[in-house]
């Protein structure tokens, strides 16, 4: 080591050490002094610096860590230098490890501060945003300010401006108040002086006369003024009297007045006198009974306000109905109390229907429906409304056959879903339209399934059969094919359709066609009303039509069983329908039977009325009522499909329109 480590001054670099020349030198004494002057570097050194700069040539610092990676050769070099210094390697070892100890003491520091550098730059970031949208806020709002402060200084300027042609007035008005006082003093002030002459030319003018009076008459003056104040006193209680008379005597008639009076009006008196007295004592009587109607009809009222449960608030459903106020307005609109009481029972057995996992089975007896009978647990398909509706179209489009729909409907459920799976779908459905009464196609499919007795499968066929009929007829009334009708031709389509509704009946379905309707126009959307949403809910317009319907099958039915003594049941009609009729429709339907097969002889006859012994309208009024009867019956009897039954009814409709 002594040989490789020799002294070189710390100045010196490793070319020699050149001293400023003189330019008056010449070039050889400047070759030996440079000569002397050139000190060579440590070899050890030499290989020091060549193995450092090869290392750092091999290392590529565009990494992230390159100060690192440039500091292990270093790390390296001074390793290799205390390794060769045995004296001072203790020392040496300990300076190099303090370093490293604290290089890795910052290291350490600087990674655990590293996220809160990235902290601080996200809060940095976030605070600028909030600094920018804080400015541009109240850049806004100075601006804003700004126009308001320009207006108001505007408005300041203004009313300064009006205050001051304002003062300007009042200055002017008070100085013509003033100028007007000082007439109205000097007028006055004339006014009293012309008073107080006049009154002295009138004093003297009294003095002079009363002078010439007294000179002419020679009469004392004093006696005159006395005689006056007695004169002046007497006309006072003249004046008094009078007044006394008129008070006492004003409503006083003189005699002969009153008796021609008295004697015109006592004939009358005694005349009407009695029959007002009957008139007063009937009006009392009925006033004693109104008043004792009045007082029981109070206490009634009092009677029922005490025993009565108050009427409900119903927006407090709205808390905890699914889908909030929103809904509940839409569910509770034009319902009565009842139909809400079905409505939140719906909502509250919707929720209890979805908790159910299973049905428990009703067993296989015979008082058991034949499309529930099953023993055990039924599993809960937990189908909505939109599904249950879909699957009860599909099972009235499907039933063409002749059979109950009971039957029909555990057999389509059976080919459509397969014998396992009939009995879980045939329970669900059956839950759902036995919960959801408010629906107008659950309620009816619920109504037939479950064989209520005022209501049939032709019920359900007759709605539609006139809903239809109806349809084709509006859709014959539109020409344009706009799908819009106005109001006398929407009536006059409606006339056609129903010819035998009433006046107020065909009034109530116009009114109901234009229950959502948004433009004042005279139009009406004849297309919209006969749409259904997704539940199968229908518009008022229909819903009016089929209640019409139901009304009018039960008013036909309940006069069938006042004026026949056979009754058209709903569930079939006897052997011969037209029975069904009363007598005179009954002898207009076999009449038109043999006109029609005249007719189809070929010799062709027209209605008689003798027949019935009605005239001609009546005769054509009873005709459409009997064609009304036969085509209800039609609808809702099952005999009313036979061919006979469909002949005479063509027969009929011929008749009536020739008719």
């Amino acid at each position: 080591v002594g040989d490789r480590l020799s002294t070189w001054p710390a100045y010196a670099s490793g070319q020699a050490i050149l001293q400023n020349r003189k330019p008056c030198c010449s070039p050889e004494g400047r070759s030996k002094k440079q000569a002397s002057l050139t000190i060579a570097k440590p070899r050890y050194l030499e290989e020091l610096e060549c193995y450092l700069r090869k290392e750092l040539q091999s290392l590529d610092l565009t990494k992230e860590n390159a100060q690192e990676l440039k500091l292990q050769p270093y790390r390296e070099i001074f390793e290799f230098f205390i390794e060769d210094f045995k004296t001072y390697k203790p020392l040496l070892s300990a300076i190099k490890n303090e370093y490293e100890v604290t290089l890795a003491h910052l290291r350490e520091k600087i990674r655990s501060l590293e996220p809160l550098k990235a902290m601080l730059v996200s809060v940095s970031d976030e605070c600028t945003r909030q600094i920018v949208a804080l400015q541009e806020e109240e850049k806004a709002e100075i601006t804003m300010l700004k126009k308001e402060k320009l207006y108001l200084l505007k408005l300041i300027d203004k009313m300064k401006e009006e205050k001051g042609s304002l003062q300007t007035q009042v200055n002017k008005l008070r100085k013509n108040v003033a100028k007007e006082y000082m007439r109205y003093i000097n007028e006055c002030d004339a006014r009293k002086l012309l008073l107080a002459d006049l009154n002295e030319m009138r004093n003297q003018q009294l003095e002079m006369s009363l002078r010439q009076v007294q000179e002419v008459k020679g009469e004392d003056l004093v006696k005159v003024t006395l005689a006056l104040k007695i004169a002046r006193q007497d006309l006072t209680k003249a004046q008094v009297e009078l007044n006394t008379m008129k008070a006492d005597y004003g409503d006083v008639v003189p005699r002969r007045d009153f008796e021609s009076q008295e004697k015109k009006y006592s004939d009358l008196f005694e005349k009407d006198f009695d029959d007002l007295q009957k008139e007063y004592d009937t009006l009392l009587e009925i006033h004693q009974e109104t008043v004792e109607e009045r007082d029981r009809f109070y206490n009634e009222l009092q009677q029922v306000q005490r025993s009565s449960t108050p009427r409900p608030d119903w927006a407090k459903c709205a808390e905890v109905i699914s889908g909030g106020l929103e809904r509940w307005s839409y569910l509770e609109e034009g319902k009565t109390s009842d139909q809400l009481v079905d409505v939140l029972l719906e909502e509250i057995g919707t929720g209890v229907l979805k908790e159910k996992d299973f049905f428990p089975g009703l067993g296989k007896g015979d008082k058991v429906p034949v499309y529930l009978r099953y023993e055990g647990q039924v599993k809960n398909k937990k189908l909505n409304k939109k599904e249950v509706v879909n699957i009860l179209k599909e099972i009235w489009k499907e039933k063409v056959s002749a059979d109950l729909l009971s039957e029909f409907f555990l057999s389509y459920l059976q080919k459509r879903y397969g014998d396992s799976s009939a009995f879980e779908w045939a329970y669900t459905i059956y839950e759902n339209i036995k919960l959801y009464r408010s629906n107008e196609a659950m309620s009816l499919f619920y109504d037939i399934l479950s064989g209520k007795v005022s209501v049939d499968e032709g019920l359900y066929h007759g709605q539609n059969q006139l809903i239809a009929n109806l349809l084709k007829e509006l859709m014959a009334s539109d020409s344009s094919n706009s799908g819009t009708l106005v109001t006398e031709q929407f009536n006059l389509a409606l006339r056609a359709a129903f010819p035998l509704k009433s006046s107020d009946q065909i009034q109530e379905l116009i009114d109901a066609s234009r229950y959502k309707a948004e433009s004042t126009e005279d139009l009406i959307d004849y297309r919209s009303i006969f749409m259904e949403d997704e539940e199968g809910n229908a518009e008022p317009f229909i819903a009016k039509i089929r209640s019409q319907y139901a009304s009018e099958k039960q008013e036909y039915l309940r006069e069938l069983r006042n004026e026949s003594p056979v009754f058209c049941s709903p569930l079939g009609l006897p052997r011969n329908p037209l029975v069904q009729l009363p007598g005179s429709e009954l002898r207009v339907l076999r009449q038109a039977g043999e006109w029609g097969t005249a007719g189809r002889g070929g010799e062709g006859a027209s209605v008689d009325s003798t027949v019935t012994g009605a005239s001609q309208p009546e005769h054509s009024q009873m005709l459409l009522g009997a064609l009304q009867r036969h085509w209800m019956c039609s609808m809702w009897s099952p005999l009313g499909q036979t061919p006979l039954y469909r002949q005479n009814g063509q027969l009929l409709l011929q008749r009536a329109y020739g008719a």
